[in-house]
C-alpha cells in the first residue's frame, strides 16, 4: 500500500509555503471589519469559536513547572483506561 508520494510532513509544508508566499508576507488577508460590517448574523457557535478554546492558564503553568522540575506524575493505567473507553461503544 502506498501511503505517500514525495516529501511529507513539516518539510513539505515549509517547501510549499516558500513556493507560494514570499518572506514577511501574510499567509492570508483578514477582513478586520468582521461579519457585523457585512450584515451577517452571528450564531452562538460562531461566538463560542471567536472566544477561543477555554484554557486554564494557571493550570497549564503549574503542569509546565512540574514537568520542568521532574515532579509531574503520569498515571499510565488511567490514560490506558480512558483510551479504551473512547473506543468502546456506549451501552
Amino acid at each position: 500500500m502506498i501511503t505517500a508520494v514525495g516529501p511529507t510532513g513539516i518539510a513539505r509544508a515549509i517547501e510549499l509555503r516558500s513556493e507560494s508566499v514570499g518572506k514577511n508576507e501574510p499567509v492570508a488577508k483578514v477582513d478586520a471589519a468582521g461579519p457585523e460590517a457585512s450584515g451577517a448574523v452571528t450564531t452562538p457557535a460562531a461566538e463560542l469559536a471567536a472566544q477561543g478554546a477555554p484554557v486554564d492558564n494557571a493550570k497549564v503553568a503549574a503542569i509546565r513547572a512540574a514537568i520542568a522540575d521532574g515532579t509531574y506524575k503520569i498515571d499510565a493505567k488511567a490514560i490506558a483506561d480512558r483510551m479504551i473507553a473512547l473506543d468502546l461503544p456506549q451501552a
